[in-house]
């Protein structure tokens, strides 16, 4: 019996076969395009950024944290690559040149649960160091007698000069820097939707272009520029004021970043760097993937741990219009930022109130929250008083002015019952003290208004019995003037980590600066004449 050959047997329609064959290929060449165009993307934002090696850094400071991370930033007032209209529309004119009207120094602590940044104001003279020429830049011969403005570096040596002259002047190892232009400004306020400011009085300020009415108002990037530059005509026309009000600014700017969802969304993020890059001027280890990590290492960050204060400074003997660092007020904060130093914690009292179930009457001075205002019109009244309170424990989330300068009498003020206990520990540390019931204060938070007969905080029982001074203490330029300033760089004049009486966890407070927590309203003496 012959048998019959089988066919082969068929799995599916051969069509069918043919079809999906042509759908899986087309999907590896859709893949394929898409991450190379991702890629050409991300090399097209990242070759747009300017990066500029750093040279001749000479003898550098001794890197005593490697889990922290030190950040020179600055903003350039150049007018390359704005056109006409872009200068016109941003107020800028047509000023020459490549000077930095911003210079921030940014300690990421480890972990990254903490940020502080510390403002060099533009106008602080600094001896010559070396600083090679290059590329439109003339350099400087070292003389370490003879004096230069800060803000000129950026023209004279280009960013090296500058990160030179930074590192030898604070004795802290920098680990990157990054440049922002003017319009590179512009696009990052406009990306994270604006930001509230408050000023206590309507500013029209032509040569800026600054339009803003009294009272909160939300700005965006043209204007948050124009609130950022500026200086004449606006309180008493310094740099310093300036600053202040940048910071607040600054306290703002991190608050819409840290409350929305911009840190959480890498596309976001990514389109903030790539609005940004082409302004962007960085040294050649920091790419847009570092600059992505950095920011996104920031979601869980509070405000009140992002801190800003001013590098402290004095009038420059030779000249009223520029400032020096003081010493030994300086030196103690850059070295507290060099090391990376903690504040000790503030002994709290033993002892619970007698009778079981009683109200507590005090709490740890870690949980008052206050705001100093400066109720006498001293000066550095609020930022003293402040500098102290932090000094024992308590969280001072902000300084200012209070409504007059006719107290005579310290207040306490607080919002309802429930604040009594920090109330309680709070005039603890107070001699002729009044406490009054404000019902319009947010609960939570009370206010200290220094009146004139204020002349320090009560005794400490459990103070050392041989205290170091604070660097408030010393804060006034009277108290640190000197006939010549001196050209050494502060890392040498800075005491140890353990003398230095604030660490990074407050020297926010103890120099009469904020932290992001800080309320918009409280920056009303930034305006002051």
């Amino acid at each position: 019996m012959k048998r019959r050959r089988r066919k082969p047997r068929v799995e599916g329609n051969p069509r069918k076969r043919h079809w999906l064959r042509w759908v899986s290929a087309g999907v590896v060449v859709v893949v394929a395009a898409g991450t190379v165009g991702v890629y050409l993307k991300y090399r097209q934002i990242n070759d747009s950024i300017n990066r500029t090696p750093l040279t001749d850094l000479g003898h550098r400071p001794p890197q005593y944290s490697t889990s922290s991370e030190n950040i020179l930033v600055y903003g350039s007032d150049s007018r390359a690559g704005l056109d006409g209209h872009q200068q016109y529309i941003l107020h800028t004119g047509h000023v020459s040149g490549d000077n930095t009207d911003t210079i921030m120094l940014v300690h990421i602590s480890p972990g990254h649960h903490q940020v502080t940044v510390i403002s060099i104001p533009r106008d602080t003279m600094v001896p010559m160091y070396q600083c090679d020429s290059g590329p439109g830049y003339p350099g400087q011969r070292q003389n370490l007698n003879q004096y230069v403005i800060i803000n000129s570096l950026l023209q004279i040596g280009g960013p090296s000069c500058l990160y030179k002259t930074v590192e030898q002047q604070t004795g802290i190892f920098l680990n990157h820097f990054i440049g922002l232009g003017l319009i590179g400004f512009v696009k990052v306020i406009n990306d994270v939707g604006g930001v509230n400011v408050c000023v206590p009085y309507a500013i029209n300020n032509p040569v800026s272009g600054l339009n803003v009415k009294a009272g909160k108002q939300h700005i965006t990037g043209i204007q948050a520029l124009a609130f950022w530059r500026t200086r004449e005509d606006t309180g008493n026309g310094s740099d310093l004021e300036r600053i202040q009000r940048d910071q607040f600014l600054s306290a703002q700017i991190v608050k819409a970043v840290l409350g929305g969802d911009l840190l959480g969304n890498p596309i976001k993020l990514y389109h903030v760097v790539s609005d940004a890059a082409a302004a962007l001027t960085t040294d050649p280890g920091m790419s847009v993937s570092d600059l992505i990590g950095i920011a996104e290492s920031f979601r869980n960050l509070a405000g009140k741990n992002v801190q800003f204060l001013t590098a402290p400074n004095q009038t420059y003997p030779y000249d009223p219009n520029r400032v020096q660092f003081a010493q030994p007020q300086a030196g103690q904060v850059f070295s507290a930022i060099a090391h990376d130093v903690t504040v000790p914690k503030v002994k709290v009292p033993s002892g619970t109130p007698s009778g079981g179930g009683a109200q507590v009457l005090t709490i740890s001075p870690s949980k008052v929250k206050l705001e100093v205002l400066n109720g006498s019109g001293a000066y550095d009244a609020a930022g003293s008083a402040a500098a102290s309170l932090t000094s024992r424990g308590f969280d001072v989330t902000g300084t200012g002015n209070a409504d007059n300068f006719r107290y005579t009498d310290s207040v306490i003020e607080y919002a309802s019952a429930a604040d009594k206990p920090a109330v309680n520990t709070l005039k603890k540390e107070l001699t002729g003290v009044t406490v009054r019931q404000v019902a319009t204060l947010t609960p939570g938070t009370i206010e200290l208004i220094i009146g004139s007969d204020y002349t320090g905080l009560a005794a400490d029982p459990s103070a050392s019995p041989t205290p170091s001074a604070s660097l408030a203490a010393t804060q006034s330029p009277a108290a640190t003037s000197s006939s010549s300033p001196s050209a050494s760089g502060s890392a040498s004049a800075s005491p140890s980590p353990s003398a230095s009486p604030s660490g990074v966890n407050g020297l926010a407070q103890a120099n009469g600066g904020i932290t992001a927590a800080a309320s918009c309203a409280s920056d009303s003496n930034a305006f002051s004449g």
